[in-house]
């Protein structure tokens, strides 16, 4: 019997239960626990508003604790044995696939609500965060237009860095870029890690230093450049996966100057935004910060609630027909679940982190960009507002 089947649709009253896998520790919880917050935030608004037919949707919560064999291994009870057909969960792309197969072989639905590398298509997945012509293609281009060609890239030791730098190595030598260098770190890396690392920095002197750092180590990237004396303005760290969780973890001094690229940031200035920020901070304190990361966790809920309204049935195949197309006044703006990829359209932005530990939004396309995982429109950017 499928997970599909066990879960079927809510009868006499009973709740609707959902899987939720976000790290609470390891190294990647600094970013993981917010998104956790982010989908409890939503399913908490749902139950208040009268749940989904009058039924509560309640939450069926693990910790992996930043370890991809846990992510397999509680995806498949979530899917096997707790009567789950839905996940909300994974935020690197190594646990994502740790997870792939599970929800594939058991007709499951995962909805990912992290940028990733692409190059990646399932039936069983729903994908909420950015695709590399989201975000690394329009970064790269105001990068090279701003501060020069010469690029030090610097990641996490695992798949989602190793795919995006091997693409970033191939946009900078059809752009007239160079590489300066390429280095890998642990994901448990900490500080003593980062000494070859700045004295390559100190030796090469590159225009960019683009960072696939994510966790802990994060943290550690930006506070030894710090400590090195090295300017953001004349060489700055630009990431794809630095937020404002990061950047409270760093502290924001140390933050201040550097650039990232996400669809979202706590900055945008719409109505929306300001209404999920005060609501966010209103749960969970007025100094804690949302992030690209807890808001594609936060809308992707609301998305799928919509459509489970609809259907009153949460099996796969039935709740998956009914989010392809579906739109969403999301706090980046509106967004859009492409029927024919699965994944999602979304806002361009970069921003540059502020002492205040914000970021101010330096540069944004014109409307939503569409998804283009297999990069066919390769080379294509965003226009412009």
């Amino acid at each position: 019997m499928t997970a599909g089947r066990l879960a079927g649709s809510s009868r006499h009253g009973e709740p609707w239960r959902v899987g939720v896998l976000f790290s609470q520790t390891g190294v990647t919880a600094v970013v993981e626990e917010t998104q956790l917050r982010g989908t409890l935030l939503a399913l908490s608004e749902i139950n208040e508003a009268g749940g989904i037919a009058g039924c509560e949707v309640v939450p069926v919560i693990y910790d992996p604790q930043s370890n991809d064999r846990n992510f397999a291994r509680l995806s498949h009870r979530l899917l096997a044995n707790d009567g789950v057909n839905v996940i909300f969960g994974c935020y690197t792309s190594s646990s994502r696939k740790a997870v792939l197969p599970v929800v594939e072989r058991l007709n499951g639905l995962l909805l990912y609500p992290t940028l990733y590398e692409g190059f990646e298509l399932s039936p069983n997945v729903i994908y909420t965060g950015a695709a590399p012509n989201q975000n690394l293609m329009e970064l790269c281009a105001y990068l090279l237009a701003h501060y020069g060609p010469r690029f030090h890239l610097i990641g996490s030791d695992y798949v989602y860095p190793r795919a995006t730098n091997q693409l970033m190595r191939e946009v900078l030598a059809d752009s007239g870029g160079v590489l300066t260098g390429e280095t890998y770190i642990s994901l448990n890396a900490d500080r003593r890690d980062l000494v070859p690392v700045i004295a390559e920095l100190r030796r090469t002197r590159p225009d960019v230093v683009f960072s696939t750092v994510v966790g802990d180590p994060t943290i550690h990237l930006y506070q030894a450049y710090a400590d090195a004396g090295f300017d953001p303005r004349l060489m700055p760290i630009a990431s794809l996966t630095t937020t404002e969780a990061e950047v409270r973890a760093m502290g924001c001094a140390v933050a201040e100057g550097h650039i990232t690229a996400a669809p979202y940031f706590q900055s945008v200035d719409c109505v929306a935004n300001t209404e999920f920020v005060r609501r966010y901070q209103r749960r969970y304190g007025s100094d804690e910060p949302t992030n690209m990361c807890v808001e594609a966790a936060y809308y992707q809920v609301h998305m799928f609630a919509r459509a489970l309204a609809q259907t009153r049935t949460i099996e796969t195949d039935v709740l998956r027909e009914k989010m392809l197309g579906a739109t969403f006044e999301a706090p980046q703006g509106l967004v859009e679940i492409n029927a024919a990829s699965s994944h999602t359209t979304l806002w361009t932005r970069i921003g540059r982190a502020t002492r205040s530990g914000q970021f101010e939004v330096i540069r944004q396309s014109a409307r939503p960009v569409v998804a283009d995982p297999y990069l066919v429109g390769y080379g294509r950017t965003a226009p412009h507002a």
